[in-house]
């Protein structure tokens, strides 16, 4: 038999009607509404996560820079709380958490205030200006160890830093170790002949009673601050160590009437 009369002796079935109810329609419903809402919680995301990067760190700057003016004008519990605000919108803000350090230690918290300056040298490792102000907090706390650290890593970033010398020095000095300090003090004043470089040399020359030394210091100090009466009482007791009474004399006089006496 052909294929044609095959073909004709078996035609094709005609598709079997399947009735639709009304809980197909409903369920059709259902999956179209979760199609458009699931595509409407995507874009509400997507919106949602550019404002976001968009916003938070124009807010994080607003409250930073509000910190700062209030800091500017003494006001530090309120800053830290803008600098809070900073840190929560944007937690690697560098200079938020070096801000509210030196608000911490405005108001005489020390341990926030290392904290906080931590957190910038863990975020900016290279940052020598904040391993040296960490390191004076620990000086006053009198860990001369870890302040010569502190001062050895600003050095290790900044070779030229003389505050970061000034910091080992008298680190150093107040171990024990006076001699062990000038060698510092000398690179401090090379590098930077300022004020405090020059009296802080001047009380170290005076510590190992080298009073020549620290009356030439103590000159350089008065040319660059001639109404500091702390530098002319320096000065008097050195000359007063090296005999000369009269210029000792004339000293303790100048600086008494800076003094207001």
């Amino acid at each position: 038999m052909s294929e044609q009369k095959i073909e004709r002796q078996n035609p094709p079935k005609a598709q079997e009607w399947i009735p639709v109810t009304a809980d197909d329609v409903a369920r059709a419903r259902r999956k179209q509404y979760l199609r458009w809402s699931g595509l409407a919680i995507a874009l509400l995301l997507a919106g949602w996560f550019f404002y976001k990067r968009v916003s938070d760190p124009q807010e994080a700057r607003q409250a930073y820079e509000a910190g700062v003016k209030l800091s500017s004008n003494a006001r530090y519990q309120e800053a830290i709380l803008n600098y809070n605000r900073t840190l929560s919108l944007s937690s690697d803000f560098v200079e938020a958490y070096r801000m509210r350090g030196r608000a911490y230690l405005a108001e005489g918290d020390a341990a926030q205030a290392i904290a906080n300056l931590s957190n910038v040298v863990k975020l900016a490792p290279k940052d020598a200006s904040a391993y040296v102000e960490r390191g004076f907090i620990y000086l006053d706390q009198k860990d001369y160890a870890k302040a010569v650290a502190d001062a050895n890593q600003a050095l290790v970033t900044n070779p030229q830093m003389a505050r970061a010398c000034n910091l080992r020095a008298r680190a150093v000095r107040a171990g024990g170790n006076p001699s062990g300090a000038m060698a510092d003090f000398t690179r401090a004043v090379e590098l930077e002949p300022s004020l405090d470089n020059f009296i802080q040399r001047a009380i170290t020359y005076q510590m190992l009673n080298q009073h020549a030394l620290a009356v030439g210091d103590l000159d350089r100090a008065v040319e660059i601050a001639p109404d500091q009466p702390p530098t002319f009482f320096a000065r008097s007791r050195s000359k007063t160590a090296l005999g000369d009474a009269t210029g000792a004399r004339a000293d303790f006089v100048t600086g008494r009437r800076l003094d207001g006496f």
